[in-house]
């Protein structure tokens, strides 16, 4: 008899537990979705009153244009094939710098963290070069490696490389100090402290300068677009400005918010699945 109501109780608790597991499913995925109407629901209004601010001469046309022009625009370089090449390009230089800068900042911040000595050294010349502005630095890099794809890739580097290795590093040294002196107490070596503490407890940190790197890599590719394409988004923004074509240069630009939105959401969804796994 008692057996049969422990049984009872712990299928009553476990319909319970159900539930309640249910309840919070439905109410994350009606918050959800309730961002979403709300994001888009934003992006629709912009969109519509920048059209009729154009139209109604509340902003210059000839400056911002607007959107159906500029969806004509698009559409129109698509249909043609001219606009595949220029984003083909960008967004190869920006995958190259993007991945390279992650890959560079990371192994640097690691370096460092296991050089107290070396960090030391770097430390300020490290927070110079970030405060340095990079289009300075372009003319440089185009004289090194010439006027194509290295010279900007080279560019994004120096912009997503410090970066990285100024956060991730910043992370290493923000673990708690308690948890190194556990493990150093059962005997480990400091490469067991570092894959045993130290990279499982700033993994989220690691997976989040990713979608810092997704800006910063923009940046750097259409900075030193700017300097030196001859083709590519950078290359038809200042083309367009040279022929007062301004349609093609918000148009430009609307296709790099689009891929770059693209791209952070690439991001997102694995880092999601990175943090899962662990």
């Amino acid at each position: 008899m008692r057996h049969t109501e422990q049984s009872g109780l712990l299928a009553s608790r476990e319909q319970w537990l159900q539930q309640m597991h249910g309840d919070y499913k439905k109410t994350k995925h009606r918050w959800r979705n309730q961002v979403i109407v709300v994001r888009s629901t934003l992006l629709l209004l912009f969109f519509v009153l920048w059209e009729a601010g154009a139209r109604m001469g509340w902003i210059d046309e000839l400056l911002f244009s607007y959107p159906t022009k500029i969806f004509q625009q698009i559409w129109a370089d698509m249909v043609s094939g001219s606009l595949w090449p220029h984003l083909g390009i960008t967004v190869g230089e920006t995958a190259v710098g993007f991945v390279l800068g992650t890959l560079l900042g990371t192994l640097l911040a690691v370096i460092i963290w296991w050089s107290p000595f070396l960090s030391a050294v770097l430390d300020p010349y490290m927070v110079v070069f970030n405060s340095m502005p990079k289009v300075a630095l372009g003319p440089i890099f185009i004289v090194m490696f010439g006027a194509g794809f290295t010279a900007i890739v080279v560019t994004t580097l120096s912009i997503t490389v410090i970066i990285t290795t100024l956060v991730v590093y910043n992370s290493f040294c923000g673990v708690d100090p308690n948890l190194v002196k556990v493990v150093r107490s059962f005997g480990a070596s400091r490469v067991q402290v570092f894959f045993k503490v130290i990279l499982p407890a700033s993994f989220g940190a690691v997976v989040s300068t990713l979608k810092v790197n997704v800006g910063m890599s923009w940046v750097g590719v259409i900075v030193g677009e700017f300097l030196v394409a001859k083709s590519g988004l950078g290359y038809l923004i200042i083309y367009g400005f040279q022929v007062f074509n301004f349609t093609l240069v918000m148009s430009s630009l609307l296709i790099i918010a689009a891929v770059a939105t693209a791209m952070y959401q690439l991001v997102v969804y694995l880092e999601k699945r990175l943090l899962s796994r662990r």
